[in-house]
């Protein structure tokens, strides 16, 4: 004669008193393959996207740089000697960080007193960066 099974009643090995729960040691290695996986395609990518924000920056802070120069030299009929200049003058806050090379130091680039719009005070008509590294273009950053 059989006994009826009640549905209630059955016991799986994880509802032993004994059995054991957790992951196996293999389960374990592999989700930390693929994470390291993951790790190690997303942390380049990540440092990439940080030098073109970087290089953005540079871009805006250059161009920034270069139309308060040629106002300055329009409206003060000779082009500035410093870039603290700028400053004095109330055309800047303060003189842009460079993002390259993390300070506010730049090359400041001298027009030539034949060309300049005061013959006796030639003043900078053009900033780069002083960073000595290279864009993710190829190109020197000191060139931009």
């Amino acid at each position: 004669m059989e006994l009826p099974i009640q549905s209630g009643n059955k016991k799986t090995i994880a509802n032993l008193p004994g059995a054991r729960r957790g992951y196996t040691l293999i389960e374990l290695i592999i989700v930390m393959a693929i994470i390291s996986i993951l790790v190690s395609i997303a942390v380049p990518l990540y440092q990439k996207s940080l030098i073109r924000t970087k290089e953005s920056m540079l871009h805006s802070h250059l161009q920034t740089l270069r139309i308060v120069i040629d106002e300055f030299t329009f409206d003060k009929k000779r082009a500035p000697q410093t870039l603290q200049d700028l400053v004095a003058e109330g055309y800047l806050r303060a003189v842009p960080i460079d993002p390259i090379t993390g300070n506010d130091q730049w090359r400041a680039i001298q027009e030539d007193s034949l060309s300049a719009v005061d013959q006796t005070q030639p003043g900078i008509f053009d900033v780069r960066s002083l960073s000595d590294l290279t864009s993710l273009e190829g190109t020197p950053y000191s060139e931009w």
